[in-house]
């Protein structure tokens, strides 16, 4: 294969991944549509509806485990069935889980959409396995967190108008105890055209078959094990207020909003993230052109602030507006270095956390919509840091990252309890620590060096 060939490949299999990514980025996001319904239907505490969240990402941790011991035993089977064999039965997984929403509705059981939850989360994870490093591989090394932010950039789009048509489509247009039914069906049907796409386009076919990696030598490297927790506090923190924000801005100090309504600012939250991403793609490309560079990072937040206009009034285009501004300066100040930028993104968050815990009504409700914002960068930024100088063990290291998604399955019945509890505005104290981590880590925890233990081992 020709250079121009294998590019045009190259392109066409990073179109198709950035297709499978904005689909999994809005089925994701419906959770936190379905937690408030489910909620209500079965007549749930906070903590018991943030099971919800507890089966869809604990599966993560069940499936990468099973991945991991696989690897560790007898070898990387990535390597063996090649990355377009991982994305397509992860496909198939997710489509069978949410058929599965079908019958769950006759059958009226909690625990039933827990399981069909668990299954779908299930597919999600080889697709997550596969698909990250299959990005990763897909061009030069060098541009590799570039492309990472931009595929996650359309995970976010995914993600931001899932909560506007899945609040429509099961407050509204399918209303009542059945209202997933149809929806769900419907993303089977999605999921399985997606992988018949995938079938019919011709991949490039990247595997490593002969490259036999078994043993722990992954967890000698202390970024890795530091990040492993990180990617936990993360997408812990980051589902957790996603979650719980249709709950906080029905609450009458806060908005008084209903499900619907408060469906459409959970857009607001998601959205930020999409913005953020894409800046995070042009911040830590390797353009020359730095003019151009800089005008592109002013264009993106410019374009976000007339289309949140557009789509609602100039009062909430300008409080949107003050929040991408200081995005837009954070990257400044991050210099386009992936540990600095975490750094400054958490510690902003961590402030955004500390107003919405002291204050009420419109300044508590933007300063946790505005935390999707700084969310943006952070998981292509502690992905890289993480397997950065690993070489060989890089697939075993991804695998072990994905595993750390348990953090979405953990902290969000966390901060359910604390909910219930004390309020679920005081419920906000839970993410704030998760926050102090990624500081941390950003600043000295992402540095590659081994553990002495293991070093005196082989010397």
């Amino acid at each position: 294969m020709n250079n121009r060939s294998k590019s045009l490949s190259y392109t066409l299999a990073f179109i198709v991944l950035t297709c499978l990514f904005f689909m999994w980025g809005f089925f994701t996001v419906l959770n936190d549509i379905l937690i408030p319904h489910l909620k209500s239907v079965f007549d749930l505490t906070h903590f018991q509806a943030m099971l919800v969240q507890f089966a869809f990402f604990g599966a993560y941790f069940i499936g990468s485990l099973i991945y991991f011991i696989i690897s560790v035993s007898l070898g990387d089977p990535i390597n063996k069935i090649g990355y377009k064999g991982g994305i397509l039965l992860g496909l198939a997984l997710s489509s069978i889980g949410s058929a599965l929403f079908y019958p769950a509705t006759y059958i009226h059981q909690y625990w039933f959409y827990l399981m069909a939850l668990f299954i779908v989360g299930l597919g999600f994870t080889l697709l997550q396995i596969a698909a990250n490093p299959y990005v990763a591989v897909l061009g030069k090394p060098e541009t590799a967190s570039s492309r990472l932010n931009l595929v996650q950039a359309f995970n976010s789009l995914g993600t931001t108008i899932g909560p506007a048509i899945g609040g429509y489509l099961i407050f509204h247009y399918f209303a009542g105890v059945q209202a997933v039914k149809i929806p769900y069906l419907i993303y089977a049907g999605i999921f399985l055209l997606l992988a018949f796409v995938i079938i019919l386009v011709k991949l490039p076919k990247i595997t490593n078959p002969h490259e036999k990696v078994t043993g722990f030598g992954s967890l000698h490297y202390k970024n890795l094990v530091l990040g492993i927790v990180a990617i936990f506090m993360y997408v812990g923190a980051e589902v957790s207020i996603g979650s719980i924000l249709i709950s906080f801005l029905g609450l009458d100090e806060i908005a008084g909003l209903n499900s619907a309504d408060a469906s459409t600012f959970l857009s607001f939250y998601w959205g930020g993230l999409m913005i953020g991403r894409f800046l995070g793609a042009i911040s830590l490309s390797d353009m020359k052109n730095t003019i151009l560079k800089y005008w592109i990072m002013i264009g993106i937040p410019l374009l976000a602030f007339f289309t949140v206009f557009y789509l609602s009034n100039l009062q909430t285009a300008s409080i949107y507006g003050i929040f991408l501004m200081i995005n837009l300066l954070a990257f400044h100040f991050g210099k386009s270095q992936a540990g600095r930028t975490l750094t400054i993104f958490s510690l902003i968050i961590i402030g955004l956390l500390i107003i919405s815990l002291g204050f009420t009504g419109t300044v508590a409700m933007w300063a946790v919509i505005a935390i999707g914002l700084f969310n943006s960068i952070m998981w292509s930024n502690i992905f890289t840091l993480a397997i950065n100088g690993l070489g060989k063990y890089t697939s075993q290291a991804s695998s072990m990252l994905v595993m750390a998604i348990l953090g979405g399955a953990i902290i969000p019945p966390l901060q359910g309890k604390v909910a219930d509890i004390w309020g679920v505005h005081f419920s906000f104290i839970v993410p704030v620590f998760s926050y102090i981590y990624l500081a941390f880590y950003g600043w000295r925890g992402y540095e590659v060096t081994k553990f002495k233990k293991f070093i005196k081992k082989n010397n």
